[in-house]
């Protein structure tokens, strides 16, 4: 892995753990958020992904745990939303996702390799 890859690599990590601090302590009893945006979209998508990599810990179980047939799946569906939204993203939002999707293939591939 080349210095910008790691640099990239963790730089997602970064990310992922601020916006695993910051996250509110989910409240059955709260509404959702009145409006979705894209960004806040794929990040889920993302977060999904990583649980499925065993990556972040399973949210239920609080355990680290692979299934790395579903993560397939959303990466999958996050590369086919990339290229339906061609054209009609910000330029934040299409670095967004491109790095996203950089980093999760990057560790699917990993993960598959390994095995």
């Amino acid at each position: 892995m080349d210095e910008q890859e790691k640099k990239v690599d963790q730089e997602w990590k970064e990310q992922i753990e601020k916006q695993k601090q910051e996250a509110p302590r989910e409240d059955p009893h709260q509404e959702a958020p009145e409006a979705a945006d894209f960004s806040f979209f794929v990040t889920s998508l993302a977060m999904q992904a990583a649980i499925s990599l065993g990556q972040l810990p399973n949210p239920v179980s609080q355990k680290l745990e692979e299934n790395l047939g579903h993560a397939k799946l959303i990466i999958d569906t996050m590369g086919m939303l990339k290229d339906k939204t061609q054209g009609n993203l910000s330029v934040d939002e299409d670095s967004l996702i491109d790095n996203l999707l950089y980093e999760l293939r990057t560790q699917y591939l990993a993960k598959t390799k390994a095995a």
